[in-house]
């Protein structure tokens, strides 16, 4: 129903700065609860940040919090996810998924629970 297109991966060192784009289209991004996960080689995809679809409220991995932020673009039907201060450990595929919403617990840090996914784009930290 709706397609995710992600950009603005790169190379950066370490400390640097990079945003993430999820283009959207098909249907509004504010119609989704929207999560940004990561995958390193031979590593499970994992949790990022959310952004809730209804109110906006936002949530973070631990491993980011303070250093990413996750927002969304209405009129441009786009997330993104700023990323600083950024770490070797932070390189890997991004992808932007997008969830129906639920209400109970924090079921938005599980991949499962998202049915559509981007491309992926790479980000790579230098140390």
């Amino acid at each position: 129903q709706v397609q995710l297109s992600e950009s603005g991966g790169g190379l950066v060192q370490a400390g640097g700065s990079l945003r993430l784009s999820c283009a959207a289209s098909g249907r509004p991004v504010s119609s989704y609860t929207m999560g940004w996960f990561r995958q390193a080689p031979g590593k499970e995809r994992e949790f990022v940040a959310r952004i809730n679809w209804s109110d906006g409220n936002t949530d973070y991995a631990d491993s980011v919090k303070g250093r990413f932020t996750i927002s969304r673009d209405n009129i441009k039907n786009t997330v993104y996810l700023q990323m600083n201060i950024l770490k070797p450990e932070d390189a890997a595929v991004y992808y932007c998924a997008a969830a129906h919403p639920y209400y109970v617990g924090s079921w938005y840090r599980n991949r499962y629970m998202y049915h559509t996914w981007g491309q992926g784009t790479q980000v790579t930290v230098s140390s």
